[in-house]
């Protein structure tokens, strides 16, 4: 049998990965149009016609309402201004609290600070790995103004009960659908279940305009507020009649006519991007299977996955080596894909735990739970989310060879790889002992 790579033998597979490019000549010959119009973007910060963008803009919108069975749409440039706004829309104010994960993007959590408010992290699910309605109860209290979900690597949270808690404390919901586009709880798309949804565009998402973002409620006074903080609210308040200007001081969150010139024809491949990858994560998952102490993520009853990232749970016990050195074995056994190069595809955790970073211990803002109109106690040290700290250091792992462009040789060499280092996990036990790991 041949050596592992990691101890100085071949790897399985040298050749790069195929690039994951959903871009075509459609997109390319819509730039175009838009580059030979001289209108790269056509919004005007006053009340005006293009107060609310150019034509472009405005067809995403309507094809985003349309696919996602919402009422309204707000284009915007990142989803970290659709949770920026959205907060400011939920009216958000200094001494509210915010119920967030930590486990996920930092933006999805730093939301509240641009508002002056206290983001409260509550705990995971251990196994959707969304913040979960157990832990969300028992961080309420009279200060909670909002939740924020996040539907991380693509699995819908427990929205129902989240739904319910919210209703009963008169809170609203944000949803972060970053990763989850399409994503169905009980025939429903999340980002349509709570009050707002906010969705990404970024490159490396599933369709994307290199930066973008839409957030979608059901709401008029949200939308509206949406988009008045989406383009120098201030200015149009009272040219529009807009009554409650409260957090209306707007930002430039404008998408370019460029970008959406580019989401105009992303949007009609999701559907089919997303089957892709599921029926290679749904290999991966009959593959790795077999593989004691190697269990794939199962999805909840009613729910459908989006699959950004395809997550497995890797117990040490079953296994006999840390869950780190047979992640590095696997990655030193497969390279990189083509646009990426030097970044792997495959890797143990996640992000660490969002209430150890050093913003929430050093008083980086003077905002939060610094705001002296605060009068609870925010806590942020280790411990505080035990799921989410073994989670991210002892059990989970992740990899994206699901993305579609794989060919079956290409998802048959990642298998071949998880085998091999399975097969002789034995010999990596020193190397183990080794590192302390």
């Amino acid at each position: 049998m041949a050596e592992l790579a990691i101890l100085g033998g071949t790897p399985v597979r040298t050749a790069l990965f195929p690039a994951y490019n959903p871009i075509g000549a459609e997109e390319k010959q819509a730039v175009a149009e838009v580059m030979d119009s001289g209108l790269l973007s056509s919004y005007i910060g006053a009340w005006h016609e293009d107060f609310y963008g150019g034509p472009l803009v405005r067809e995403l919108e309507a094809k985003w309402r349309r696919a996602f069975g919402v009422r309204h749409a707000v284009a915007v440039n990142s989803a970290t201004s659709g949770l920026y706004a959205a907060m400011g829309a939920c009216g958000v104010a200094p001494g509210d609290e915010v119920i967030v994960s930590p486990y996920t993007m930092s933006a999805s959590a730093t939301a509240p600070l641009i508002y002056g408010a206290t983001p409260i992290f509550a705990d995971i699910d251990p196994r959707d790995l969304c913040i979960s309605p157990e832990s969300i109860r028992a961080r309420l209290s009279p200060r909670t103004k909002a939740i924020i979900v996040v539907h991380i690597f693509g699995h819908p949270a427990r929205m129902e009960e989240i739904m319910a808690i919210a209703r009963e404390h008169g809170l609203l919901v944000v949803e972060d659908c970053a990763q989850a586009p399409m994503s169905r709880c009980d025939g429903r798309y999340v980002g349509a279940i709570g009050d707002i949804g906010v969705f990404s565009l970024n490159y490396h998402k599933h369709i994307h305009t290199g930066e973008g973002g839409v957030a979608v409620t059901d709401n008029p006074d949200l939308a509206e507020r949406l988009e008045l903080l989406r383009n120098h609210g201030e200015v149009v308040v009272d040219d529009k009649g807009t009554r409650d200007i409260f957090n209306i001081i707007g930002y430039n969150y404008r998408l370019t006519e460029l970008q959406a010139a580019i989401g105009v024809h992303q949007i009609d491949k999701l559907e089919g991007l997303l089957e892709k990858r599921r029926a290679n994560a749904a290999f991966f998952d009959r593959e790795l299977s077999g593989l004691p102490g190697i269990e794939p993520q199962p999805v909840r009853q009613g729910c459908t996955h989006a699959y950004y990232n395809q997550v497995f749970f890797f117990d040490q016990e079953r296994v006999g080596i840390p869950r780190n050195v047979f992640i590095k074995a696997v990655g030193a056994e497969l390279p990189s894909a083509y646009l990426r190069e030097r970044v792997p595809l495959i890797g143990y955790g996640y992000v660490k735990p969002l209430y150890l970073q050093r913003i929430y211990h050093e008083h980086a803002t003077d905002c939060g739970p610094n705001c002296p109109r605060y009068l609870g106690v925010a806590e942020y040290g280790p411990g505080l989310c035990p799921i989410t700290e073994n989670m991210h250091y002892h059990v989970l792992f992740n990899h994206e060879f699901h993305r579609p462009g794989m060919s079956d040789g290409d998802l048959r060499d990642v298998a071949d790889a998880y085998f091999k280092v399975y097969e002789q996990r034995h010999t990596l036990r020193g190397l183990a002992l080794e590192q302390g790991k």
